[in-house]
Parts: structure tokens; C-alpha cells; sequence
């Protein structure tokens, strides 16, 4: 794949974090973005301003990967294709996702997913350059119906996706206790984590501690390490987007990005840049 260059981050984010967890900051880290139909949320504070038409400002802000939503279900995402051509244009990295909803067989999903972003892909005119896939995955899935998203996805295209967790206890019970073979086909699929605190919902009322992303890996009992977090999240509250992100003594992050005007869904990538890419091509499909 193309090796894009290191750009340069505002002073606001490169100020925050240190080594972090699993050597992970948000100032040393690659910074992949995901959207959806609803951004770009409200704009709440003065700077750069981004759409699904234009992601340039998110580039120049440190991004090195845009994730986009597809669908929900049958529900397709109306600004998928924007975001998709948009993202292409600034030589970003390119991801899509689908959320695997429960009122449908999750291979069928998987088609459906598949069919949308080589459709998309051609008719927008994306260059070939390889789109990473990932499974979103409701919190009451079980461990068969994320096994059958895997395998059909693997199935039609060659590559295994990432898999996105929503953090329940119900899901982690149901994983925790899934099959050797189900956790052997999870298990391929790289982990990537929702976590944007150290307590409140997220804790799972552990006494030795705060949940961090490694000890909320462990619950499940299925992966040895976690490829992406998102560490920033936006939730609706009082009428408002409200951005809520995991800010603690041990792990900082700044409000929102760089010095972006909207509240976004925020992730570090566990690695380098060189690692990032290397991933990037490994559960990226060449849709062409």
C-alpha cells in the first residue's frame, strides 16, 4: 500500500498523553476517525469545520483513517458514498462498517455489506486502494452470530474483518462463554474496543481498579491483544452532542480533536504508522 507521509498535529493534541496503555497516547498514536449519517454533529466551539463532502480538516488535524458507517441493518447509511469519495480524495486510509443488527441473519448482513461497499466503491469512482471492513455488533449479539458475519465476510472477500464491541454485560457473559471453535473464529478478527471511561457503566464494579482497555479485553476471554479503541465518543444529552472521552491521572485525551469545531468518535490505533498501514492492508479488501 501507499505510505503516506506524517502530518502534523495541533499543539492541543500532541500536548495530551503519555505512554499510556499498551504504549499508546493520543499525541504517539495513529488517529483513525469513524463516521456516520449523523456527522458532522453541531458545531460547539470556534475551528475547523469538516463534511461529508470535504474531510481535508480532519487530515490536517493528525487523522490517518476514516471509518465510515454503511448500513444499520437494512438501513442504508445516506452519506456513506460522500464520505467514502471524500476520504479517498484527501489519500487517507479508507474503512467501512456495517451494524449487524438483530432483526436479520448476519451472513445475509454480511452480503449486504459486502455488495454495498464494492457498489459504492465503483460508482463513486474510489480509487483502488484497498477499504478495511469491520463488523459493529449489537450488545444482546451472541458468540454464533458474530462467527457467521466473520465467515461470510471472509467468505466473499478474502479478508477477515475487525470486529467493534459496544461495551454490556450481557455481552461480555455471552462471549466470555462462547465455544474453543467460536472463540478460535473470533479470535482472528482483530478487537477493537469502545472504552471512553474508567467508571461509571464501563467499570463492570471490578474492586482492583479502574477498567482499562487490556483488563476489558481479558473479560471476554477470546483475544491476546486489541488493535483499535475508541477512546472518544459522542453521546446526546440536554439537547446537545455531548463529546465523552476517557480522560484520567493514567490516560489523557483533549475534548475533541485537534481543533476541530464538532464533537467526533475518536480511536488510537495500538502501533506505529508503519503498523497502521500493515494492518490496513491485512483486513483491507481489494473491493476492485
Amino acid at each position: 500500500m501507499k505510505m503516506f507521509p506524517l502530518l502534523m498535529v495541533p499543539l492541543l493534541l500532541a500536548s495530551c498523553g503519555g505512554g499510556g496503555f499498551g504504549g499508546t497516547s493520543v499525541s504517539s498514536s495513529p488517529a483513525v476517525l469513524n463516521v456516520s449519517g449523523w456527522d458532522p454533529k453541531e458545531r460547539q466551539v470556534s475551528g475547523e469545520r469538516y463534511s461529508q463532502h470535504d474531510v481535508s480538516a480532519l487530515k490536517r488535524n493528525g487523522a490517518r483513517g476514516l471509518i465510515a458507517r454503511s448500513a444499520k441493518g437494512p438501513l442504508l447509511d445516506d452519506k456513506f458514498g460522500d464520505f467514502l469519495i471524500s476520504t479517498d480524495r484527501q489519500g487517507l486510509l479508507m474503512g467501512a462498517y456495517h451494524f449487524v443488527t438483530m432483526d436479520q441473519d448476519p451472513a445475509a448482513q454480511a452480503d449486504a455489506f459486502v455488495d454495498r461497499v464494492r457498489s459504492t466503491a465503483r460508482s463513486r469512482g474510489v480509487s483502488q486502494r484497498k477499504i478495511l471492513l469491520v463488523g459493529d455488533f449489537d450488545t444482546k449479539s451472541s458468540p454464533d452470530r458474530l462467527v457467521r458475519f466473520i465467515q461470510r465476510v471472509e467468505q466473499r472477500t478474502g479478508v477477515t474483518p475487525v470486529t467493534y464491541l459496544e461495551n454490556s454485560d450481557r455481552l461480555r457473559a455471552s462471549l466470555s462463554a462462547a465455544s474453543p471453535n467460536q472463540k478460535s473464529v473470533i479470535r482472528r478478527s482483530p478487537y477493537w474496543i469502545a472504552l471512553y471511561g474508567p467508571g461509571g457503566t464501563e467499570r463492570t464494579m471490578m474492586t482492583s481498579g479502574p477498567l482499562t482497555p487490556d483488563r476489558l479485553m481479558e473479560q471476554y476471554g477470546i483475544w491476546d491483544d486489541w488493535a483499535l479503541w475508541q477512546y472518544g465518543g459522542v453521546v446526546w444529552q440536554n439537547g446537545r452532542s455531548t463529546p465523552k472521552h476517557y480522560d484520567t491521572g493514567s490516560w489523557r485525551s483533549p475534548r475533541y480533536f485537534g481543533n476541530m469545531a464538532h464533537p467526533m468518535e475518536r480511536n488510537v490505533f495500538k502501533g506505529s504508522d508503519g503498523d497502521l498501514q500493515s494492518f490496513w492492508n491485512r483486513h483491507g479488501w481489494a473491493w476492485w
